[in-house]
């Protein structure tokens, strides 16, 4: 991987699109879970809810790395 791609996986930029991507990652997760539902399937509908804990947890993750990145910012005291 590039330095430039490497600079840009830890800028703000990079950080929004990747909070962009996981949540829409999140409108696939709530089709998958609503089908289970309809069908009344166990298995896929819990792998539904171990997807929705994976997504919230990748979004805590970049949300603390963008709030680190901001304490970094001396404008942003």
């Amino acid at each position: 991987m590039s330095k430039k791609a490497k600079d840009f996986k830890k800028s703000k930029s990079g950080i929004y699109l990747s909070i962009g991507s996981t949540a829409f990652g999140a409108l696939s997760v709530f089709k998958q879970a609503k089908l289970a539902r309809r069908e009344s399937d166990t298995l896929r509908l819990i792998d539904a809810g171990v997807s929705a804990a994976a997504i919230v947890t990748g979004l805590a993750i970049l949300y603390r790395e963008l709030k680190r990145l901001g304490d970094d910012d001396v404008l942003l005291g």
